[in-house]
């Protein structure tokens, strides 16, 4: 057993602001419901503000979780390991994807670097929290030693910390790693049951070829997993990796500073099963921005009971589904603070049916 991480105790987000917000709904100029999940969206912003009407985010930030994995040396994505890094470089100039639909979104981004292989100088900046380089390959041996999980964990933790403390109101979980999606399934098939056909698609656009050696990779790695399967903690040396590991620290983290989260893709709700697993009841601070076209990821999506706000076949990673979410948060707390009500507009409610004689 690895030694345990203590999380305080999730409370739930506010239900007297909750019903306030239910109860507005009922009153503005429109018929109850109409409006469809952005009502329920606008509830739950408000529960968890714990006012109503909630007001309009003021920092959404993003957090980019980078690694490496050393299961893709076997093969199992269409892109070569070094293309991390490269890809980590783009994001620190800005021209990344997460980048430009953050910018439009108005929401900042952060990128740490967990475990990238490479030690460029250029790098240096944001790898205060990095644990190691890379992975054990985790189909043959563990991804981390006992306590580099543990450092990971506990990295994630003051990132959330220091986000929350800086202002950010609303946070963004992002992924960045050629072959994530390989330990991301090994997750959700352990946690969920599944077997590993079930679990494994094509990730970066990969062959058939490919696909059946990531199928190899999944189903060997969950055998180790499943070994392990009562430990969170275990299961994240096991099978992850310090960004996976760092992001459940972080999601659950979150929860504890009450602060509602936009889960992204595969890798990030992987993350998040963890996360439950080490804070029973921190999902009731995510929302799921969004749902790709990965088998594993509407298994995890189930899992935790969150319905995705958008369907975009969005599965690039780095935050991007869940960013092109943001706007939706903000219009449905912007409806429960701007519209008017009936009685403000003199805008007649629906008829009362009349009695029955």
């Amino acid at each position: 057993m690895e030694t345990p991480i203590e999380f305080a105790e999730i409370e739930a987000p506010d239900e007297h602001a909750r019903s306030a917000a239910i109860a507005l709904h009922g009153n503005l100029v429109k018929p109850a419901g109409s409006l469809g999940r952005l009502e329920d969206l606008g509830v739950w912003i408000a529960a968890c503000q714990g006012q109503s009407p909630p007001r309009p985010f003021s920092r959404p930030r993003v957090i980019v979780f980078a690694g490496d994995h050393g299961i893709a040396a076997k093969g199992i994505s269409a892109y070569p390991p070094e293309v991390t890094a490269q890809l980590l470089g783009t994001m620190l100039t800005g021209g990344a994807a997460v980048n430009v639909l953050a910018a439009a979104a108005g929401a900042s981004v952060r990128v740490v670097d967990m475990a990238v292989d490479t030690e460029t100088s250029a790098m240096r900046a944001v790898s205060e929290f990095k644990v190691r380089r890379g992975s054990g390959s985790i189909d043959v041996e563990d991804a981390l030693t006992g306590d580099e999980v543990l450092a990971a964990v506990r990295a994630g933790m003051r990132i959330a910390d220091a986000e929350v403390d800086g202002g950010a109101d609303l946070l963004v979980a992002g992924d960045l790693g050629i072959g994530n999606s390989t330990p991301a399934s090994v997750l959700v098939a352990a946690l969920t049951g599944s077997e590993p056909v079930a679990v494994v698609g094509r990730g970066s656009g990969i062959d058939d070829t490919t696909w059946m050696r990531k199928a190899t990779a999944v189903r060997d790695a969950l055998r180790r997993a499943r070994a392990v399967l009562a430990d969170p903690l275990a299961l994240l040396r096991t099978a992850t990796g310090a960004d996976i590991a760092a992001m459940a620290g972080f999601l659950a983290q979150a929860a504890v500073r009450r602060t509602p989260v936009v889960l992204d893709g595969l890798v990030v709700t992987a993350a998040a099963l963890v996360a439950e697993e080490l804070a029973p009841g921190a999902r009731r601070w995510w929302v799921a921005g969004q749902l790709t076209g990965e088998p594993a990821h509407a298994l995890a999506l189930e899992h935790l009971d969150l319905g995705a706000l958008l369907d975009l076949d969005v599965r690039l990673g780095e935050g991007t589904g869940a960013v092109a979410a943001l706007p939706l948060l903000a219009m449905a707390a912007r409806v429960l603070a701007e519209m008017t009500t009936h009685e403000q507009s003199g805008v007649s409610g629906p008829l009362t049916p009349a009695p029955a004689s």
